[in-house]
C-alpha cells in the first residue's frame, strides 16, 4: 500500500538580501522566516557589483504541482539567486508573502482572493498550474448524493472546497447535511486510509494516494464554472512598484521553467522524487492531474473573477474584491494557451 511522502528535513533559512532589496523590517516577519522549513538555494548569478540579487520564493512542501521553484535557477532570467522556502499550507504562504518574509510564492488563488478581500497586499502576476484536485470517496460512495451523513474532509480557502460546494448545490445536496472535517493538505490520505473520513475534496498528492489505495473519484472537480483554477505565481503590489524589473525577471523565469517542465517531465521527475521522496507511480499519477501554465490570458482572469464572486456568494469571504486588487497582468503573457 502506498505511503505519504516523508517530510522534508528542517533546514536553516538564509536571510540574505541584495543591496537592491529592502530588508525585512519587523521582528514578527523575522520570527516567521526562521521558523520556516525546507529552504533550498537553487543557484546564483551576480550583479555588476558582484553581489547576487537574492529572491526568496515560497512553495508548498511535497506537492508535485508546486515544484517549479526548485528549477528556477536552471532557467533564470536576469541576475537573480533563488532560495526556495517550503511551507505546509497555502495560508502560511500568503502570510509569509504579506509579511515580507518571502518575495514571491507559488500559491493558492482562493487564498489570494481571501487575502485581497481582507485588504492584504498580494497580487497574482502569472498562472502556475491548473488542476491538481480531486473529490474522492470510499467504494460505497458513488456520487455526491451519497455524501449525506458522511464525514467529508476539506481544505480551508481552497478551490477544491469551492468546487465541492458548487457541485453539491448543482445536485441539490445541502452542505449542512455533510459532516465536514477541516484538514491540512498532508493529512488527507492518512485520515482517509484510517477511516477517519469517508471522502474528501482536496489537492494532490492526497488524491492519487487515496485512489491507489482503493478510493474512487465521485465527482469531477473541474465541471463547475471555476474550471481547473488552482495555483498561481504571487507577489505584492509593494514589490511591483519598488522593483518592476525584478518582477518581470522572475515572471520570465517562471514562464521558461513551466514551459520546460511541460515538455520534459522525464528529466525533472527523478529530481522531484529525490527532493520529495515518495512512490514514483503515485507521483506520476498526480502529475497527470494538473496542467502547467504561466499566462494571464483574458479567459484566465475572467475565471479568477468568477471564483471571487462564488466565494462571496458561498460566504467564504464577505465581499468580492476588485479584480485589480487580485491580479496584475503587466508581466505575463496575455495569449490564450493552446487547448484552453
Amino acid at each position: 500500500m502506498p505511503t505519504a511522502p516523508p517530510p522534508l528535513p528542517i533546514l536553516r533559512v538564509s536571510l540574505l538580501r541584495s543591496f537592491l532589496r529592502r530588508p525585512v523590517g519587523a521582528l514578527a516577519s523575522l520570527a516567521l522566516v526562521t521558523a520556516m522549513a525546507g529552504c533550498t538555494s537553487t543557484g546564483a548569478s551576480t550583479t555588476d557589483s558582484g553581489e547576487a540579487e537574492v529572491v526568496q520564493v515560497g512553495t508548498l512542501r511535497g506537492q508535485p504541482h508546486f515544484y517549479a521553484p526548485y528549477l528556477y535557477a536552471e532557467h533564470a532570467e536576469g541576475d537573480v539567486e533563488f532560495e526556495v522556502v517550503a511551507l505546509e499550507t497555502a495560508p502560511a504562504l500568503n502570510d509569509a508573502l504579506a509579511s515580507g518574509s518571502v518575495d514571491f510564492a507559488v500559491g493558492s488563488i482562493t487564498a489570494t482572493i481571501a487575502g485581497a478581500a481582507a485588504g492584504r497586499d498580494v497580487r497574482i502576476v502569472a498562472a502556475a498550474a491548473d488542476g491538481g484536485s480531486g473529490i474522492v470517496g470510499t467504494p460505497e460512495i458513488r456520487s455526491v448524493r451519497d455524501l449525506v451523513g458522511k464525514r467529508v474532509g476539506y481544505l480551508e480557502s481552497s478551490s477544491q472546497l469551492v468546487a465541492l460546494r458548487l457541485i453539491l448545490e448543482r445536485e441539490g445536496v445541502n452542505v449542512e447535511d455533510l459532516e465536514l472535517v477541516s484538514l491540512s493538505a498532508p493529512e488527507f490520505f492518512n485520515a482517509f486510509n484510517t477511516g477517519q473520513i469517508d471522502a474528501f475534496a482536496a489537492p494532490e498528492i492526497g488524491v492519487s494516494l487515496a485512489l491507489s489505495a482503493g478510493g474512487q473519484a465521485i465527482a469531477d472537480p473541474y465541471s463547475t464554472e471555476i474550471g481547473r483554477l488552482n495555483i498561481a505565481l504571487l507577489t505584492t503590489k509593494a514589490l511591483i512598484e519598488e522593483n518592476p524589473e525584478l518582477v518581470q525577471a522572475v515572471v520570465d523565469t517562471h514562464a521558461a521553467t513551466t514551459a520546460y517542465m511541460a515538455e520534459n517531465q522525464d528529466e525533472w521527475l527523478p529530481e522531484m522524487i529525490e527532493e520529495y521522496g515518495g512512490d514514483q507511480e503515485v507521483l506520476e499519477s498526480a502529475l497527470d492531474n494538473f496542467w502547467l501554465r504561466a499566462d494571464l490570458s483574458p479567459t484566465y482572469e475572467e475565471q479568477i473573477g468568477n471564483l471571487a464572486v462564488q466565494m462571496a456568494r458561498l460566504g467564504m469571504i464577505q465581499e468580492t474584491p476588485a479584480l485589480e486588487d487580485i491580479v496584475d497582468s503587466s508581466f505575463a503573457s496575455r495569449d490564450e494557451p493552446a487547448g484552453s
